[in-house]
């Protein structure tokens, strides 16, 4: 009982910091950063109905000036991408102060990318053959506080 009185208040306080001027209920914004035209088209329409969805850029450098000026609640971006990596802008994006989560959407099913991307300040780390299953919970995760791996890079982790 006490648990759920305990969520019951969380969700409560959640709803509230997203409040807007008018007591409407804010979505949150997402930047989306993906070299692949047919990638990002295809992010956006998952997406869309459920959040805000700025508009995408397609490399690191461009992510960096758009997070500036746009605050954005999720950075959403591929790891490799010209100009400025994934991971090199996550890193970045932190080190400028950035309240943004970080989820990267990737290929990329390598341990080392994973580390790579977590110590780079990611919250997220979906990969794309699984990003119908599990982008959207990847974005509610994180921007509940909690870290979101996909299931089958946890499912492969050595017990060394």
């Amino acid at each position: 009982m006490a648990y759920a009185l305990l969520l019951l208040k969380r969700v409560g306080a959640l709803y509230q910091s997203k409040l807007g001027e008018e007591g409407k209920v804010a979505r949150a914004r997402i930047l989306l950063a993906d070299d692949h035209q047919g990638m990002r088209d295809r992010v956006i329409r998952m997406l869309r109905q459920e959040f805000e969805m700025l508009e995408p850029v397609q490399d690191g450098r461009a992510l960096l000036e758009a997070a500036s000026k746009l605050q954005p609640d999720v950075c959403l971006m591929d790891i490799s991408m010209p100009i400025i990596n994934g991971i090199e802008a996550a890193a970045r994006l932190k080190e400028s102060g950035s309240k943004a989560k970080i989820i990267f959407l990737t290929i990329h099913e390598d341990q080392d990318f994973l580390v790579a991307a977590l110590k780079a300040g990611a919250s997220g780390y979906v990969v794309k053959p699984r990003m119908a299953s599990d982008l959207r919970d990847a974005v509610k995760e994180v921007l509940a506080g909690r870290t979101y791996i996909s299931s089958s890079l946890c499912s492969s982790t050595s017990t060394d």
